[in-house]
């Protein structure tokens, strides 16, 4: 007896072994779209991008692409004076842009989670609904407001307002360097509805128990958006902030449809995803175009790490 029931142990064994390796066959059925999918439109992109980058590589004249090493890096980094100041027209933009779209995406969560406010939902709706319309369609509604004869600002501020010195030619929004970036920033308020409604899901997951006990220790309504809500709210303030400086170094449509990549007015508006996107598909340079995907991709790393980095000094989460 003791010889037969060695069999029936391996048989066990084997039977659970291979109703395993079915499970596994089964589950990697299920999950190769999704594996195809990444290795297709993800990892392979990636890899090729990397390796254009090593090449002297033009579209238009495949046959002649020529290996070149770390020399695109090279012209990038140290001989391309364009590079860098691409990535500081976007430095700059994102200086004045990111903190007044967030700040105006708080104001608004706020304001639409007060519980004095008459018809909520309605305004909820109204603030979200532009996120959904195509960009380029929004920004050429914008280019017609902003328009320095035409636009409805302008038409404001001298018929309702009275403001004389808007002169014959109008406050040239789209046109004056000095204006340009938050005239760009203005149309991209247009679309914060996205950071504005995850402020407010944030806002209402706030325990109305420490705002009593705010109000019990005598704290106003500024003591208590510093030290009650802008704790609570920190981790969305980091999300916002990290996929805010993603869209900044991706800002591309806004000023391609305005300008065609041109920089006007002076160059101010030469981000670096418009450099980049002229040397890939004007100029065909995909070899030097992957280095600068790359170089992009590079800084958004950096960016990102130093913010995960600052987030134990000032970000809070509940239960810590």
């Amino acid at each position: 007896m003791a010889s037969s029931a060695v069999p029936v142990r391996n048989r066990g064994g084997q039977k659970k072994w291979s109703l395993e390796r079915q499970q596994a066959r089964t589950g990697l059925l299920f999950i190769s779209p999704w594996l195809i999918g990444f290795l297709v439109f993800f990892l392979l992109p990636i890899i090729a991008s990397f390796v254009f980058s090593l090449y002297d590589f033009n579209l238009a004249t495949p046959d002649e692409a020529q290996f070149v090493g770390f020399g695109n890096w090279s012209r990038a980094l140290f001989d391309d004076p364009e590079v860098p100041a691409a990535f500081l027209v976007t430095f700059k933009f994102a200086l004045i842009s990111l903190p007044l779209s967030m700040l105006f995406a708080l104001f608004v969560a706020i304001l639409l989670n007060s519980p004095n406010v008459f018809g909520k939902n309605v305004y909820r709706t109204l603030f979200y609904a532009p996120t959904i319309i195509p960009f380029v369609a929004s920004t050429l509604i914008w280019a017609g407001v902003l328009n320095a004869q035409t636009g409805w600002i302008n038409l404001f501020l001298e018929n309702v307002l009275g403001i004389s010195a808007v002169g014959t030619e109008g406050i040239r929004w789209l046109d004056n360097p000095q204006l340009i970036y938050f005239s760009y920033t203005l149309i991209g308020l247009w679309g914060v509805g996205n950071a504005m409604m995850i402020t407010l899901a944030g806002l209402q997951n706030v325990p109305t128990s420490l705002y009593e006990a705010a109000v019990i220790d005598g704290a106003g309504w500024w003591r208590r958006l510093w030290n009650v809500t802008l704790p609570m709210l920190s981790p969305i303030i980091f999300y916002n902030l990290v996929l805010g400086i993603i869209g900044t170094l991706q800002y591309f449509l806004q000023p391609w449809v305005l300008t065609g990549g041109n920089g006007y007015p002076e160059g101010t508006t030469r981000f670096i995803m418009i450099y980049f996107y002229k040397q890939a598909f004007t100029f065909f340079n995909m070899g030097y175009a992957a280095t600068q995907a790359w170089l992009i991709f590079g800084v958004g790393i950096i960016l990102a790490g130093i913010l995960f980095g600052s987030a134990r000094y000032w970000v809070y989460y509940a239960g810590e």
